[in-house]
């Protein structure tokens, strides 16, 4: 690219299962991924990876490393839930004009743009974000020990606990639970190997669950009732209201649709574009502010 850096853009969306790099600009845009980037789950792990990513993207653009340090960038990281977090990212990257946010501002800017409504992410991790009159509301996010319902992790880990319970007869075995303690081979096991898998891990088991509510398993469609639930709870504190738009993101979020109410079915829209390209926005109007 020949452009110079004048009028280039970076942006990062980092989350719990990986996270994207792109450099925007007048040429137009180059990418690239790392692995997971949850700053509060794990700070060192989630900046190391920021930075291979960085070094992968400059070689990309056949950029001086430095030179690419220099570009106006904003950054939205899982994990970032305030200022103090935001200044420690800031300082432990190498990049010299950057604003550093939550991922959840990305993934709204992207799906709704400018228009009002609210957004019900479930990927690794979940959250929800509301505009409304140029105002913004953020709820979840806090990560998959005190938070993340719904969740690919979450339905993992309950999956794993519905398992349990069947194995203690306190609900009925089905198919799933059924594969997964035959995967795991013992009750123990279970319990073993959970303390020891990352979120990640845990949340590679949803598609399982998915699978068997699919073909009408009564623990997998139990589960992802009890995740429409918890959406519907949430919008109801936010206070969303059924003229306003629900998009549902992340790799998990489309799998609810079908378990929604009927208001709640009615006000879905399809998110405009995916979080990267809204934090490529949000970097964006930061050089544009900087300028």
């Amino acid at each position: 690219m020949s452009d110079g850096i004048a009028h280039r853009v970076l942006a990062v969306d980092g989350g719990g299962t990986r996270c994207r790099l792109v450099l925007d600009g007048p040429g137009g845009r180059l990418s690239t991924e790392a692995g997971p980037a949850n700053v509060s789950s794990g700070f060192d792990a989630a900046i190391a990876q920021i930075r291979a990513g960085l070094s992968a993207l400059a070689a990309k653009a056949g950029m001086d490393a430095e030179a690419l340090f220099g570009v106006p960038a904003y950054v939205g990281l899982a994990g970032v839930t305030d200022a103090a977090m935001a200044a420690r990212v800031a300082r432990a990257l190498p990049l010299r004009r950057a604003r550093v946010g939550d991922d959840r501002l990305s993934a709204l800017r992207g799906a709704l743009g400018a228009r009002d409504g609210i957004i019900a992410h479930f990927g690794t991790g979940a959250f929800f974000a509301l505009q409304a009159g140029g105002v913004v509301r953020l709820a979840g996010g806090w990560g998959p020990l005190l938070g993340d319902e719904g969740s690919a992790f979450w339905l993992g880990r309950t999956a794993l606990s519905a398992t349990l319970d069947a194995v203690d007869g306190l609900t009925p075995s089905t198919p799933l639970t059924d594969r997964l303690l035959a995967r795991f081979g013992a009750p123990g096991q279970i319990v073993a190997q959970a303390a020891e898998a990352t979120a990640a891990e845990i949340a590679a088991l949803a598609p399982e669950v998915t699978g068997a509510a699919a073909a009408g398993d009564a623990t997998g469609l139990r589960l992802l009732r009890a995740g429409s639930d918890h959406i519907g709870r949430v919008l109801a504190a936010m206070g969303w209201t059924p003229e306003m738009a629900l998009c549902l993101t992340g790799g998990l979020g489309p799998v609810y649709r079908d378990y929604l109410p009927a208001p709640l079915a009615r006000a879905l829209v399809a998110p405009m574009a995916a979080p990267i390209d809204g934090a490529v926005e949000l970097a964006h109007a930061f050089a544009a502010e900087a300028t």
